[in-house]
C-alpha cells in the first residue's frame, strides 16, 4: 500500500489540475474557506487548525512511491506527473488567528497562488480547518455551559481516527478545557495529561479497599480514585477510611471520580460523606456522556461537581457533528468570480471581515467587504504566509488559548449563555454591487 500524505486529496482535485496545466491556465487564483450558515444551535464558531494547515502546506511534496502510482495508474499525463514531482506551495495565505470567533459566511482562510497550486490543497485543507474548528466550537460551548468547573477530554476512544482524537484534544484545549487524559497531545503540544484508573483496576482486585490503597501506594502523587464498580455510597466510605490512614503518612487524596447513574444525586450524596468524614477538599470528578445541557444543570443546581471529563459529546460533536463549510473561487486572472447555485451562492472578490465593539469592548457587529475597501473596526484575516513563507512567528499553543479566552469574554452575552440570537453580519454595498455585475457578466 502507498503510504504517502500528497495522495490524501480527492480524485477531482488531480484531475482539474491535470486539465488546468493542458489548458495553460496558470494565472493567479484566490480562493476563501468558510462556513455558509451555521447549524440551529451553533451561535457562533470558534477557528482552530491553521497551525497544522501551515505545516501541511509547508511540507507538501510528492514522493517517488506517490508518483510511481500516480503513473501506473493510467489516469494521468505525464505533465502532471512532472507538476507534481517539482510541487511546492508559493502561494499567499490570509486567516483568522486560531481562537478567533466568527459568524456564517466570514471567510477565514483566503489562498492566493497559482489555480493548479490552489485547487491541489483544497481537500486537505477543507479536511483539517473543518475538523479543528467543529471540535474547538463544540469545546466552547461546554466551557462557556461548565460556569468555572474543569473540563478534561476523554474522547480518544471515541473519536473517528487517531489523528481526530489527537486533533480534538488540542482544539479544546485552545477553547478553554484544561487539558486532556490523551498522553501524545502533552508530548506533542504541551497540553496537560490528566488521568484516574478504570474500573478494570477495581475488579481485578478481591476487595474494592484494597484496590484503592494499593493505586494510591503506587501512585502518591495526584490520587483519584473511581469509586462507581460497585456502590457509590459504601466506596466514598471506604475513601475517607483511607484518606485518613493516608493522611498519617503525608499522603493526600485529591479526588475520587462518578462514571455512571444520577450525577448530580451521586454527587451530593458523596459530598456529604467526604465532608462528614473531614475531607472537604477531595474534589469530585464526574464523567460519563456529560454535554452542555447537563453542566447547565449542574451550575443552575449547584450540584457539587468540581470537574467534568468529556468523551463522545466533544470528540464527534454530537449535536453538530459538521460544518457546512466550503472552499471556493472568488476571482481568478483578476476578475472576480462567483458561484450562483441555489442556496450556496458565494460572495465574489477577495475579502476582509471587520469587527466592531461596545464601548465596553462586546462584539457589536461584523462586515464584510473588499479588500479595496475601508472599514471600521478589527479587521480578523491577517497574513500569514507569502510566496509560501511564514510573515511571523509561531504563536504558541498558550496565546492561541488565551486570545480564545478573550474572544468568549466577549461575545455578546446572550451568545456566552448559548442562548440562541443571530449576530449581526452586514454585506457592503461594494460587495453587493460587485456580485451583481458578475452576475451582469456571466
Amino acid at each position: 500500500m502507498v503510504q504517502d500524505n500528497s495522495l490524501l486529496t480527492d480524485l477531482y482535485e488531480l484531475t482539474m489540475v491535470d486539465a488546468y496545466l493542458a489548458d495553460g491556465m496558470l494565472d493567479t487564483a484566490v480562493f476563501e474557506f468558510f462556513v455558509r450558515r451555521l447549524s440551529r444551535n451553533r451561535g457562533f464558531l470558534l477557528a482552530a487548525g491553521l497551525e497544522q494547515l501551515i505545516d501541511y502546506l509547508g511540507s507538501l511534496r510528492f514522493g517517488g512511491r506517490a508518483l510511481e502510482w500516480l503513473s501506473r495508474s493510467g489516469r494521468f499525463s505525464r505533465r502532471l506527473i512532472d507538476y507534481l514531482s517539482a510541487f511546492c506551495f508559493r502561494g499567499d495565505v490570509y486567516a483568522m488567528p486560531e481562537g478567533t470567533v466568527f459568524f456564517g459566511d466570514e471567510p477565514i482562510v483566503r489562498i492566493v497562488a497559482s489555480l493548479p497550486e490552489a485547487q491541489l490543497i483544497e481537500s486537505r485543507l477543507i479536511n483539517i480547518m473543518h475538523f479543528q474548528t467543529l471540535i474547538a466550537s463544540k469545546a466552547a460551548r461546554l466551557v462557556l455551559a461548565a460556569d468555572g468547573k474543569q473540563l478534561v477530554d476523554f474522547g480518544l476512544r471515541r473519536a473517528h481516527s487517531a489523528e481526530a482524537g489527537l486533533l480534538a484534544a488540542r482544539a479544546a484545549y485552545i477553547a478553554g478545557f484544561s487539558g486532556s487524559a490523551t498522553v501524545l497531545v502533552d508530548a506533542a503540544f504541551g497540553v496537560p495529561a490528566f488521568g484516574t484508573m478504570a474500573h478494570a483496576f477495581i475488579q481485578a482486585h478481591e476487595n474494592e479497599e484494597q484496590a484503592f490503597e494499593h493505586f494510591a501506594s503506587a501512585r502518591p502523587e495526584g490520587i483519584v480514585l473511581l469509586i462507581d464498580t460497585y456502590d457509590v455510597g459504601r466506596a466514598a466510605k471506604k475513601v475517607v477510611r483511607l484518606a485518613m490512614r493516608l493522611a498519617a503518612r503525608g499522603i493526600g487524596i485529591e479526588g475520587v471520580r462518578i462514571d455512571s447513574g444520577d450525577l448530580s444525586a451521586q454527587s451530593r450524596m458523596v459530598r456529604h460523606i467526604l465532608d462528614a468524614g473531614g475531607f472537604p477538599r477531595i474534589r469530585i470528578f464526574a464523567s460519563g456522556d456529560i454535554d452542555e445541557a447537563d453542566l447547565i444543570a449542574f451550575a443552575r443546581d449547584h450540584v457539587p461537581i468540581d470537574s467534568c471529563g468529556i468523551g463522545a459529546s466533544l470528540d464527534v460533536s454530537t449535536d453538530a457533528p459538521v460544518l457546512d463549510c466550503a472552499y471556493k473561487l472568488e476571482e481568478y486572472a483578476g476578475i472576480p468570480r462567483r458561484k450562483r447555485s441555489e442556496g450556496k451562492a458565494t460572495w465574489p472578490g477577495r475579502k476582509l471581515v471587520w469587527r466592531r465593539q461596545d464601548v465596553g469592548g462586546t462584539f457589536s457587529s461584523d462586515m464584510i467587504t473588499l479588500t479595496s475597501e475601508p472599514g471600521v473596526g478589527e479587521v480578523l484575516l491577517q497574513p500569514v504566509l507569502r510566496a509560501g513563507r511564514r510573515c511571523a512567528s509561531t504563536p504558541s499553543l498558550r496565546a492561541i488559548r488565551d486570545r480564545a479566552a478573550q474572544q468568549l469574554a466577549q461575545l455578546p452575552f446572550p451568545l456566552r449563555t448559548l442562548k440562541s440570537i443571530v449576530y449581526p453580519v452586514e454585506i457592503s454595498a461594494t460587495l453587493k454591487q460587485l456580485a451583481e455585475a458578475c452576475d451582469r457578466r456571466v
